[in-house]
Order: C-alpha cells, then sequence, then structure tokens
C-alpha cells in the first residue's frame, strides 16, 4: 500500500509587501534583504489568518484531484499559528469544506511541518485505516513576528499548500519512504513563546510572545542535518541523486539551499525556489513549491522528487515521492 498524491493547492494573501516597502518602516533595504536571504517580497494577510488559507489552499487541491469534500477520510493540518487553541486547523477547514466524513487534527513541527504530516498520513494509509486524505501546510506568521526585529520580521510571509492523497495497492507511485528526526535539545535555537502565565494566581495578564532566532545556529544546523537526512533516506531507498528529479527544499534563505546543494554535489538546477515571492511561510513552503511545479507542468508519471524540510524544535525530515 503506497499514498500518491493525486491532487495540490495553494494559496496566499493578495497583499504583497515588498522590500522596499518594509523599508519605509524600518531601517533596512532591499539589497540588504535580497543578498542575505533571496527575498524580494512576501505576501500578508491584513485580516482573514490560518484557517482562511488553509481552506483556499484545500479547495484548489480537492478541485485538482477531482474529490468531493465528502470523499475525504482524514485531514491533518501542519500550523504552529493556528487562529485558536481549540478547535484545530483541521477541524475548522473540515467544518468550511462540509467533509463530514473526516477525521481531522493538527501537527506541529514548525517549517518541517508538511513533511511530518505527510510522512504522518503515510503511515495510516499503509495500515488500511482510511482511503482518501488531505493534508495541509499551513502559517499566519505575520502575527508572531515583532515588526521592529528586523534580523527576523523580514523573512517571513503568510501562505497555505495543500495536497490531497490516496492509498494505492497497484505500481509504483506514490511515497517511497521518508525519514524525520528532532533534537529538543536545541529547542531554545528558535523559539516562538506562547502566551505568558497570566491569571488570578499571578495577579498578571497574559502576553503574547514573538519570533526569536539565532540565525547562525539555524544556518548551521540545516546545511549539516539536510544532506545528512537527505543521503540517508536515499541509500534506504537504493536511489542515487542522479535518479531524482527535484529536491523540494523548505523555502527559509536562499544561501540555505546553496549550502545544501554544494553538500549533496548537485546543481541548483535540482532544487527549484519561490522564496523570493513568498518569503518564509513555515509549514507551507513545501506545498506551495510543489503546487506551482504540478500546475507549471513540470512533474510527469515516473519522475522521482525528495521533499526535505527543517525547523523548530529543532525538526527536519525528506521524503521520497514517485510522481
Amino acid at each position: 500500500m503506497k499514498t500518491v498524491i493525486i491532487g495540490t493547492g495553494s494559496f496566499a494573501p493578495p497583499r504583497v509587501v515588498t522590500n522596499d516597502d518594509l523599508a519605509e518602516v524600518m531601517d533596512t533595504s532591499d539589497e540588504w534583504i535580497r543578498t542575505r536571504t533571496g527575498i524580494e517580497q512576501r505576501h500578508i494577510s491584513d485580516g482573514p489568518g490560518t484557517t482562511w488559507m488553509a481552506a483556499e489552499a484545500a479547495k484548489l487541491a480537492l478541485k485538482d484531484a477531482g474529490v468531493e469534500p465528502e470523499d475525504i477520510d482524514i485531514i491533518i493540518a501542519a500550523t504552529t499559528t493556528a487562529d485558536n487553541c481549540f478547535p484545530s486547523a483541521a477541524c475548522e477547514v473540515q467544518g468550511i469544506l462540509g467533509a463530514g466524513n473526516a477525521v481531522g487534527y493538527d501537527v506541529s513541527a514548525a517549517c518541517s511541518g508538511f513533511i511530518f504530516a505527510l510522512h504522518t498520513m503515510d503511515g495510516l494509509m499503509r495500515t488500511g485505516a482510511y482511503e482518501t486524505g488531505l493534508v495541509i501546510g499551513v502559517d499566519n506568521l505575520s502575527k508572531v513576528v515583532d515588526w521592529s526585529d528586523r534580523s527576523t520580521c523580514v523573512l517571513f510571509g503568510d501562505g497555505a499548500g495543500a495536497a490531497v492523497v490516496r492509498a494505492c495497492e497497484d505500481g509504483d507511485r506514490g511515497l517511497l519512504c521518508g525519514r524525520i528526526g528532532s533534537d529538543g535539545r536545541k529547542a531554545s535555537v528558535l523559539t516562538c513563546q506562547a502566551r505568558t502565565m497570566g491569571n488570578l494566581l499571578t495577579g498578571t495578564k497574559p502576553e503574547p510572545g514573538y519570533i526569536a532566532m539565532e540565525g547562525q545556529e539555524v544556518f548551521k544546523f540545516a546545511v549539516k542535518k539536510v544532506p545528512e537526512c537527505v543521503e540517508s533516506l536515499l541509500k534506504s531507498a537504493d536511489t542515487d541523486m542522479g535518479e531524482v528529479k527535484y529536491l523540494i527544499l523548505h523555502q527559509a534563505n536562499y544561501r540555505i539551499c546553496e549550502s545544501i546543494a554544494k553538500r549533496l554535489k548537485i546543481s541548483m538546477d535540482k532544487i527549484p525556489m519561490n522564496i523570493d515571492r513568498y518569503g518564509n511561510t513555515s509549514g507551507a513552503t513545501i506545498p506551495i513549491l510543489l503546487d506551482e511545479l504540478n500546475r507549471q507542468g513540470k512533474l510527469h508519471r515516473g519522475d522521482r522528487v525528495v521533499l526535505a524540510g527543517f525547523g523548530a524544535g529543532l525538526t527536519w525530515g525528506a521524503l521520497l515521492v514517485e510522481w
């Protein structure tokens, strides 16, 4: 039994904020941001948030797959910025879609979220428990960045990507294998505190937290761990990097992707990028990029691609997929 991706969709808020726009309100410039990150613009929500984006991406994925909402058995949403502590984003999307036959829940693995969610879905599909599923990666990071901290706020954007998957017993298509991992010993390297403690005993009101990151530590972690994970994945699948058409990486920073390519000894032609237009949308970067490649006709039956992500936790993961 394999899990086959049969449809994709993505969505970003219509409001675009360029580097020049940011330069008008903080001490930065288009050149400073572009040369350090590869980012030129990002999409920012000016109202509706995580659930709205997730539902829009899901609708497009269902349409691409030719699947009706009532045919969905399970919805897994990967997000760290849900609109509510509860209900989950997945349950809210279920309600919007009218997917009354599904079960829904969220997973939290930050920028690795979509990889973790798809890996989890694959495990469930292989048991025969579910036939058709919806996996969503979505984040509304604009509400958790400190807009006075140029070292972090220039990096992030809002967006959502989704994939409809189906269990298939025949053929070689689908998710061939996966690897996920985490190292909580380095959790402090990249954080976003939830509400602070505040109740009748403390006599204080809770306050929201913002993203804090040790950029150099994240960089060193990503360029070391991702190549190791990808190489381990391909070895277990008896697959050579030359058989892989694309390495679809988490879009965090162009320099990180470039360094990963060097370590794997592959050309950047194998690593599609869209960070210039979206920035880092956390759990949404991989499914947004996957959807773009799909809709541009760049993925064909039999193509092998690797999806690989890394993020807070620290977490990482990779999946080998035959289209």
